[in-house]
């Protein structure tokens, strides 16, 4: 499958960098990673959804992978979303998102606060409004856990294996270098800015009650978000994920009867890493089925 590597540009003038699979004339499709993660780890998903006809764009939000840093730390969950705003204005029509955790939560903001219809349908992927804040806290943790990286990828690969121990560990660690970069002093360091953790920890530190506050803040303008998307929902659940429990799973699905919602065997917070075949069938299957009714509804 070919590769076509693309740009955009930031609310605030970053570069962000982005891969492109399938026709030109297919329906859009915008691929947006979780935190710490980058484009790439859409690869097998976007190869897929591109030979079933669709235009799929992975793209590296700011501060992640080969994207621009932000100089002034600016990672609030706003300047993504609006981030995503100008990805979409660049599309001939809305296109179809699945979000993975940030990308979802930033999704949800970015309709917040768009004065038209910016997706198509929406795929949350171990993302809702409000989470199990322990699950939260776990990622943060271990995103901060090194701040000076890794003596070599064996050792980043055993750090990840300890965070996914449902997972198997990979017979080797090469692949790792996609999502951690070498640094001069020979060590590795992941492959997004320390300020993108480092903000959140000063917020959440503002108060003894930040953490809690933000959450809770931000958990009210997703649904905000949620409830202004008129095309079609799809929650899709690891079914061991810490962050997306049964109980917040059917806490969403109440507040939004008409999504769709899928659980994934097996699956962790990392749905589309833990079984990439079983996620990737089930958004091809939503997908097809919300563009043959669009096509339905148009007359096409």
């Amino acid at each position: 499958m070919h590769t076509t590597p693309i740009q955009f540009r930031s609310h605030d003038d970053l570069s962000l960098v982005a891969d492109r699979w399938g026709p030109d004339d297919g329906p859009d499709v915008l691929l947006l990673h979780g935190g710490g993660q980058s484009r790439h780890a859409w690869k097998n998903t976007g190869e897929v959804l591109a030979a079933k006809g669709f235009r799929v764009t992975a793209v590296d939000s700011r501060g992640h992978g080969d994207s621009d840093w932000s100089p002034t730390g600016r990672y609030d969950m706003q300047d993504f979303g609006r981030d995503i705003v100008e990805i979409v204005a660049t599309m001939p029509e809305p296109p179809a998102v699945v979000g993975a955790s940030m990308g979802g939560m930033s999704s949800l903001l970015a309709q917040r606060f768009a004065h038209h219809q910016l997706f198509a349908s929406v795929v949350l992927v171990d993302v809702t409004p409000r989470m199990n804040l322990d699950g939260v806290a776990r990622i943060m943790k271990f995103m901060s856990a090194h701040p000076d990286g890794f003596a070599d990828l064996d050792e980043a690969a055993t750090a990840i294996a300890g965070y996914n121990p449902h997972r198997d560990k990979p017979r080797s660690s090469a692949g790792l270098e996609r999502v951690l970069r070498q640094s001069d002093n020979g060590r590795w360091a992941w492959r997004w800015d320390p300020k993108f953790v480092t903000w959140r920890q000063e917020q959440n530190s503002a108060s003894p009650t930040g953490f809690q506050d933000r959450m809770d803040r931000m958990a009210l303008e997703m649904y905000e978000g949620a409830d202004a998307v008129e095309g079609p929902i799809l929650l899709v659940r690891g079914q061991q994920s810490d962050l997306v429990s049964e109980e917040v799973a059917e806490e969403f699905r109440a507040r939004l009867p008409n999504a769709a919602y899928v659980d994934i065997r097996g699956a962790g917070h990392m749905v589309a890493g833990d079984d990439n075949d079983a996620f990737t069938n089930a958004v091809a299957g939503f997908l097809n089925a919300a563009h043959a009714s669009k096509r339905s509804n148009t007359g096409l």
